[in-house]
């Protein structure tokens, strides 16, 4: 199996940085409005937890990952939840939810055989009815490159800063983009360490998510959440 990026690494520890929880606060609202009444939840690609870290409505919230090293960082976040160490196309839990969600984390998904595999992941883990939210950070139609920063400091005296800069594959091939990070890293003690970061993300048109996820068994409705990204939402058929 191919390296995890450092982010969810050596550099896990300081992921609460890069995108700290509280910045999750609107996309988690968007996404329980979407689905009221819902007692159990599965996410797959769960990262850091902190999306889930605002779904205490949910009684049941289960998060699957990868990354050990990022499992362990969720628990600190949200230690009344089970945590499972899982690849997304392969997770079997022999369990159903009302829901499961793949937040950005599909984006690690490069192929249609990924796709196929995720999304029979969801399904095996739904109960009829049942709905999957898929949240990719971009579709093909609406790719551009780009470059953007951020970061934030911590109350320990860490600091996090990091340039994100993202391109096409030179591949003409490939379903999938480029995407490099500069990670600076700001120890208490103030000692700074620089990290290079390279991440592939697959890149699909929208007809494709569609149909990956029909082929799957669901009904599948289309949205654009309140940051303009696509959003689909399945419906596990009886």
């Amino acid at each position: 199996m191919k390296r995890l990026p450092l982010m969810y690494t050596d550099a896990a520890d300081w992921f609460v940085l890069l995108t700290p929880p509280e910045h999750y606060t609107g996309e988690a609202a968007w996404v329980l409005e979407r689905i009221p009444n819902t007692r159990s939840l599965l996410e797959l690609g769960s990262g850091g937890g902190h999306l889930a870290s605002h779904f205490g409505g949910v009684d049941e919230v289960v998060l699957s990952d990868l990354s050990p090293q990022m499992l362990e960082s969720s628990k600190r976040l949200n230690p009344a939840r089970e945590h499972v160490e899982g690849d997304m196309r392969t997770l079997r839990l022999g369990r159903s939810f009302d829901v499961v969600l793949i937040h950005d984390a599909i984006g690690y998904m490069l192929t249609e055989q990924d796709l196929d595999a995720a999304f029979t992941t969801a399904a095996a883990h739904l109960t009829p009815g049942g709905k999957v939210i898929v949240m990719p950070d971009v579709v093909e139609e609406k790719y551009s490159d780009a470059t953007s920063h951020g970061g934030s400091d911590h109350e320990d005296g860490r600091g996090m800063r990091y340039l994100e800069w993202q391109f096409r594959s030179q591949d003409a091939d490939a379903t999938h983009y480029e995407v490099h990070y500069s990670l600076m890293l700001r120890s208490a003690d103030g000692a700074v360490e620089v990290l290079h970061d390279q991440h592939q993300i697959g890149l699909f048109p929208s007809e494709t998510w569609i149909d990956r996820l029909r082929a799957a068994g669901f009904e599948v409705e289309q949205e654009v959440d309140d940051w303009d990204r696509e959003v689909f939402i399945g419906t596990l058929e009886p």
